[in-house]
Order: structure tokens, then C-alpha cells, then sequence
């Protein structure tokens, strides 16, 4: 009897226990669950940088893309940075920034709109940001580059300088002023063959001179430095003159083009990597 009367006192313990844990947990909502700590991934390694080796800011968190995306995901920390940017670019009107974007090895070769590199329309998407706090445009140049990092830890980097005509050019990639690569061209060759982010291109080109008739666009052949300075400036003619037909022949285009070459004259990265002869392979389009 004493054993039995022991197994029922245990069983009302229970279930008093329970009882109580429902009304105060499920009735009355009183009890707080315990909140899993997630680490938060982003390094805080972003720098804001000028010239060579000059830190101005620093410690800040990196930025993160997803895979294949374009758009940044933000945290309170990021919007903090960007808003440190713009304020010293405010503040030192002789300045501009150039915004380098990566994409990951598996990223390569894939495009967005009219940018042909991923890491050209992430250094875009972080423009606008800067665009948006109140930075002209034509203050922001972006460069493109392929990292090793499949997680893509470090995806931008941010670097004041003072333009200086005699350095790399930097370039603009805006739609008043945008580049190809000569991946658009078969290999030391004048035959166009468009990309996709081209066509999508030249197709709101086409559209902005059917309604700005007086405007003109200008169409600018560059080179690396491979072969004799003669036959590269002669390419970069011939390259500006195929893509001049394309606007003429297939988009029936009736407005001013012009065509120039500056063959190797005017480089955007070092000759000595074949990374920075395939940057100098360009086509620039300027509209007027």
C-alpha cells in the first residue's frame, strides 16, 4: 500500500508540475524562450583608403552578397560606413572614390543588365547607396575583380584619390560613359560579336537618341600593349568602327557617331598581368 500511495504522490507531482508549466507558459505566455546566439559571419575588416597605403576609417564590417546576386545585404554597421564615406567625400570636394567589387570564381562570366562582370553591378549597387546620401555619380569610378574566397569574405574595397591625368585611367561605367571588354570581339580581331549586357546596352542607347535627336555618341577602340603601337591603335579603329556599324546596320541608329582609337595609350590597369591586358582590351561608349 505505502508503494502504491508513493507512485500516486509522484504521479501528482507531475502533474502538477505540468499544470503549472502550461498556465503560466502556454496561458499566460510568461515564459521567454531561450534565444539561440548566432554569430554574426562579416569580418570587420573594411577600410575606407587613400592612395597606396593611407587608412582613413577602418574596423568597419564587411558587406555580403549572396551568390549570383547584385544587391548587398545591410546591416546597421554597413549603413554606418557608407554614410562615414560620403560625409569625408562632402567634405574634401577634390577627391573621388573608385569602388573595386569581387565576384567568386563560380561567378565568372555571369552579368547583369548592362554590366557584364557581377562585380561591376555590385560596385553599381553600392554607388547608388552613395547616390542616395548625396554623392554625384561622376565622383564614383569602379573596377572588377575575381576573388579566390568561394565565400566571398571581402567583397569591396573603397579608395580616395585625386585624379591625375598621367596615372591608369579609372573608369566610369555609367550609362553616359560605359566600356567593354573585347570580350565582345573573336580574338585579335574586328569581327562584333554583342554579349548580352551589350545588347542590353546599345537597345537603351538606341531608345535615349530616338528621343534626344541632337545628342551623338562617341565610340573610343583601346588596346593592351601586345604588337607594335601602329597595328594596335589600327585595331582599336577598326573595333570602334564594327561596333558603329552594329548601331547602324541592326539598331538603324540615325543620329552622329563618331569613332576614335587610342590603341595602348591609355591603359586602366598594368600591362604585366594578363588580368590587366584583358582591362585594357576595351571598347568605351560616350554619349554627347
Amino acid at each position: 500500500m505505502r508503494f502504491l500511495a508513493f507512485i500516486v504522490f509522484l504521479l501528482f507531482i507531475a502533474y502538477a508540475l505540468f499544470a503549472r508549466w502550461y498556465f503560466v507558459c502556454e496561458i499566460r505566455n510568461l515564459c521567454e524562450e531561450e534565444q539561440e546566439i548566432v554569430e554574426d559571419p562579416r569580418l570587420q575588416t573594411l577600410q575606407l583608403t587613400e592612395g597606396d597605403s593611407t587608412v582613413i576609417v577602418s574596423g568597419y564590417d564587411q558587406f555580403v552578397f549572396d551568390s549570383a546576386q547584385v544587391s548587398p545585404q545591410l546591416n546597421a554597421n554597413n549603413m554606418q560606413f557608407l554614410d562615414t564615406v560620403a560625409h569625408f567625400l562632402e567634405t574634401n570636394p577634390a577627391k573621388n572614390l573608385g569602388i573595386t567589387a569581387f565576384q567568386r570564381y563560380s561567378e565568372e562570366g555571369q552579368s547583369s543588365g548592362m554590366y557584364e562582370y557581377l562585380g561591376l553591378a555590385r560596385a553599381n549597387a553600392v554607388r547608388q547607396l552613395l547616390e542616395e546620401r548625396g554623392i554625384d555619380k561622376d565622383r564614383i569610378t569602379m573596377d572588377y575583380g575575381l576573388s579566390e574566397d568561394e565565400e566571398l569574405k571581402e567583397p569591396l574595397l573603397f579608395n580616395l584619390y585625386i585624379p591625375i591625368p598621367d596615372e591608369f585611367e579609372k573608369l566610369a561605367f555609367t550609362f553616359k560613359n560605359m566600356t567593354f571588354s573585347d570580350a565582345n570581339f573573336a580574338f585579335d580581331s574586328d569581327i562584333f560579336e554583342p554579349g548580352e549586357a551589350f545588347l542590353a546596352y546599345a537597345d537603351s542607347v538606341k531608345t535615349y537618341l530616338d528621343l534626344n535627336p541632337n545628342s551623338s555618341l562617341t565610340i573610343i577602340g583601346h588596346t593592351d600593349n601586345k604588337g607594335k603601337e601602329r597595328y594596335n591603335l589600327g585595331l582599336g579603329e577598326r573595333r570602334a568602327k564594327s561596333a558603329m556599324v552594329f548601331f547602324r546596320d541592326s539598331l538603324e541608329v540615325k543620329s552622329e557617331i563618331l569613332i576614335e582609337s587610342e590603341g595602348e595609350k591609355r591603359p586602366v590597369a598594368s600591362n604585366d598581368t594578363e588580368e590587366g591586358q584583358q582591362k585594357n582590351r576595351r571598347v568605351n561608349f560616350i554619349l554627347q
